[in-house]
């Protein structure tokens, strides 16, 4: 029997679903563009700005160590201004940290950088506390969405990046991200007002609604599952960020050429949109995600260690790591809504996992990179990638078993009254009849 209940909150009008619906769309549109895109340019960047190796090494660096620093301030300001505002905050933060950085100096490049890995930190945190709270009855599907339109933005920002730096220069390459994250910051705005209205008007009458009900006491550090979740997101952000940094390296050293080489990161970005949509609606189907771990590392075997000891077949290892690298990722950011009892609570597991996961993951291409140049070949950076694959699925498993994270001073009762009070839904969402 499908069950009847509704797939936005209660309380919600259509019109208002709607536009949350739109301004879900834009905000993922806009968390991956500002940062895919200046790889492709970097040549330009460097040879216009005087930019030294190891500023270049930092500047490829520094929008994952964004994720992670910013990830934690999120939680808070969404509670003292709100998740609507605090989104629209991001998106203003992300378009002027664009347009700071197509000024020509090191200093307002860098500075921008920053700007834009604030504002895109805080959106990937916020964003599935909205989809558990505007939409409880379509978290896998609209996380899954949410997934592919951030790869999908990311492959087309990195695609489009020499053709537009080949008709503008780098800064029309860089500039042109502006538009769509200021039309998002414009579509979030009147979403913020009308729950900044419902704030002050549920204080007024004393009514406790879920955009005023305080979020649950304790801390969430204590918690081995969100551990357990923290650790394997962090674990998937880093083989992503390190394959998509010196993958197209990686394979001009085996003999490709520069375009083709360039070429294959497209082509193990392009497999993962499809696998963004596909993979949260399964995980949200299963109870236990298990199956999805063990089938995602798999494949990372395949895929790196293929590259360690046959790299001349390289097209085939990159369909391999698209596979593993595009559902990895995205199955993580399910888990943290699947993993959370309120969307409060999913707002901080959000940010307490990519605080950690981004800033492991930001480790990642740099210690690559040392190793590469400390061993004068890949087999050894590879090597490391493979090894952590074993981490990634221990935690991967761990974190998919059945359960909410707690925080540690909730007793059992209270968490069972934080679910009914915000009628959440089961676990995983209900399968269609048969």
């Amino acid at each position: 029997m499908t069950s009847t209940a509704p797939t936005t909150a209660p309380g919600v009008s259509r019109l208002t679903a709607l536009w949350t619906l739109a301004g879900l769309v834009l905000l993922t549109v806009n968390l991956r563009a500002a940062i895919t895109g200046v790889a492709p340019v970097l040549g330009d960047l460097q040879d216009s700005l005087k930019l030294s190796g190891v500023e270049v090494s930092m500047l490829t660096t520094l929008p994952v160590l964004c994720l992670g620093v910013f990830a934690s301030i999120a939680p808070v300001l969404a509670r003292r201004i709100g998740a609507e505002a605090a989104i629209a905050v991001a998106l203003v933060l992300i378009t002027a940290g664009i347009v700071l950085r197509v000024v020509p100096a090191q200093v307002t490049l860098f500075g921008g950088t920053v700007l834009a890995g604030a504002g895109i930190a805080m959106g990937n945190v916020l964003m599935p506390a909205v989809i558990k709270r505007a939409f409880p009855r379509k978290v896998g599907s609209l996380t899954g969405l949410a997934m592919m339109l951030m790869a999908g933005s990311g492959a087309i920002a990195a695609g489009l990046a020499v053709p537009l730096d080949d008709t503008g220069g780098w800064r029309l390459a860089l500039a042109v991200w502006a538009v769509p994250s200021l039309i998002a910051a414009l579509v979030w705005s009147p979403l913020a007002l009308r729950a900044r209205r419902e704030r002050h008007l549920s204080a007024d009458t004393g009514e406790r609604t879920p955009a005023t009900r305080p979020a649950a006491e304790g801390t969430l550090l204590r918690s081995p599952l969100a551990w357990y979740v923290a650790g394997f997101m962090g674990l998937a952000s880093l083989m992503f960020y390190v394959l998509m940094s010196w993958l197209p390296q990686i394979m001009r050293d085996h003999g490709f050429a520069a375009g083709e080489a360039g070429v294959m990161v497209s082509m193990m970005m392009l497999i993962g949109i499809p696998l963004g949509f596909a993979t949260p609606v399964a995980a949200a189907r299963m109870r236990h995600q298990s199956a999805l771990v063990i089938g995602m590392a798999a494949v990372m075997v395949l895929g790196i260690g293929g590259l360690i000891v046959a790299p001349s077949a390289g097209w085939l290892w990159v369909v391999f790591l698209g596979l593993g690298t595009g559902s990895a990722f995205p199955l993580a950011f399910t888990l943290l809504n699947l993993r959370s009892p309120s969307p409060m609570i999913a707002a901080r597991l959000s940010g307490m996992a990519q605080t950690a996961g981004y800033l492991l993951a930001g480790a990642g291409p740099l210690a690559v990179g040392l190793l590469h140049d400390l061993t004068g070949g890949w087999t050894i950076s590879l090597g490391l990638l493979f090894v952590l694959i074993v981490p990634e699925v221990i935690l991967g498993v761990l974190a998919s078993r059945p359960g909410y994270v707690r925080p540690s001073t909730t007793p059992e009762s209270e968490l069972e009254q934080l679910i009914e009070s915000e009628s959440l839904i089961p676990l995983q969402e209900p399968a269609p009849t048969r």
